[in-house]
């Protein structure tokens, strides 16, 4: 499990847990586990929304797992998005996976820029 780290790690997972609110932006190079609520623009290597999640902001992220609710723009490398999962705004990828999915009302951009950038 990645929720405790010691000195010897150099990275660690941000966890906003359920039932928790954060008003605020989030940036860092690692993952963000969204099970709670964010207010604010997050910018991550990872970001996981899950189930019961929810961001009222933009996502800047390489990977995107979206279990819950996205309300604003995310330009990712890699979108996944799971049964359940709801959005609005512009989702702006490379790739994009889709399982089962029903609850997207957002604009599908496909990204034209350079992946490396």
């Amino acid at each position: 499990m990645l929720a405790f780290t010691n000195a010897k790690e150099k990275q660690s997972p941000t966890i906003i847990g359920a039932g928790c609110k954060l008003t605020g932006d989030i940036k860092t190079d690692h993952t963000v586990q969204i099970h709670g609520n964010v207010v604010g623009n997050v910018t991550a290597e990872t970001i996981i929304i899950g189930r019961g999640g929810r961001v009222t902001g933009k996502i800047v992220a390489t990977n995107l797992f979206l279990h819950g609710a996205l309300d604003g723009p995310a330009t990712v490398n890699t979108a996944n998005i799971f049964s359940n999962a709801q959005m609005t705004g512009v989702l702006s990828y490379f790739t994009l996976n889709i399982t089962g999915n029903t609850g997207l009302e957002c604009k599908l951009a496909k990204r034209k820029d350079k992946k490396n950038e």
